[in-house]
């Protein structure tokens, strides 16, 4: 079955309203995401408690049809649902294709370092003696393909300790708690503003024959950790030093990422309040900073 999806731009206030007209009025599916994603003027978007949420200046909106669907008059139709004008769209036909095959191709095994690799359900093992962590792309972010996560699990494979208790702050897909938990950490919790993170953290932690708990920043355990590794985006990290601060330990050590090199510095500034921080690795124009806690 072949299919049509039409993207338009337009000001997030009016976004979600003509994503969910577009569903009334026939689509297969919607989705809004930062019109000006992979630019310059790329806008990550984060929520913690307490904090008003941010939404993107402009959004697109990108909605898929059946190949039979009359497009034109669905957008007409939907935007006259919600009384706007019709904005500017494009409409690109998109062939019949194995999409289950072609989403499983783009992933293929990742090695981390000598004895951990990342497996996708789809695929054999390369290393039967390698502590293998099985993890198929899904909704929340961390499947060891980006620079940001490998720069974190290798520093987990090389600086845990047996008696460590790690906290994975932003946790997506729950990655770093899982690997930490199979090279032998004694426990690791995970939080996420998203609760399908978390429940996708939870399913990967038990499809991995781990234990780990994965909450909303709400339920966040109140203790302090050893190892407390925060991979998400240098905007959040600039707000999070305080909170990051408190759930670690004295003599405890701190990882973050998610951080341009050309924002190593700044971070690590930051962070210097309380952590004595030490020299940033670098992949593919992204840092991994760490620290002791004073």
């Amino acid at each position: 079955m072949s299919y049509k999806e039409i993207r338009t731009v337009l000001p997030s206030e009016i976004a979600e309203k003509l994503s969910d007209a577009l569903m009334e009025n026939g689509a297969l599916s919607s989705a809004i995401e930062d019109a000006y994603a992979g630019t310059p003027d790329e806008q990550p978007i984060f929520g913690e408690p307490n904090e008003p949420t941010a939404v993107w200046e402009q959004s697109l909106v990108i909605a898929l049809f059946d190949d039979k669907a009359n497009i034109d008059h669905i957008f007409q139709a939907a935007c006259n649902s919600i009384q706007i004008k019709t904005p500017e769209y494009q409409i690109q036909e998109l062939p019949e294709q194995d999409w289950v095959r072609m989403t499983q191709a783009q992933f293929d095994p990742i090695r981390i370092s000598n004895r951990l690799w990342i497996v996708p359900s789809w695929h054999d093992a390369p290393d039967d003696t390698a502590i293998n962590i099985k993890l198929d792309p899904g909704l929340a972010f961390g499947t060891g393909s980006h620079p940001t996560t490998r720069l974190c699990l290798q520093w987990i494979d090389q600086h845990i300790c047996a008696d460590d208790e790690v906290l994975d702050y932003g946790c997506g897909s729950g990655i770093l708690a899982v690997a930490a938990l199979k090279l032998g950490v004694k426990a690791a919790d995970g939080v996420d503003i998203d609760p399908q993170a978390v429940e996708s953290a939870q399913f990967n932690a038990e499809n991995n024959g781990v234990t780990a708990h994965f909450v909303l920043p709400e339920n966040c355990p109140n203790k302090q950790y050893s190892v407390v590794v925060a991979n998400i985006l240098a905007n959040p990290l600039r707000m999070l030093g305080d909170l990051l601060a408190s759930k670690t330990q004295s003599g405890g050590r701190i990882v973050l990422s998610g951080i341009l090199a050309e924002q190593a510095d700044e971070i690590s500034a930051i962070y210097q309040q309380w952590f004595d921080m030490q020299t940033p690795t670098y992949e593919d124009g992204w840092a991994c900073l760490s620290g002791v806690k004073r």
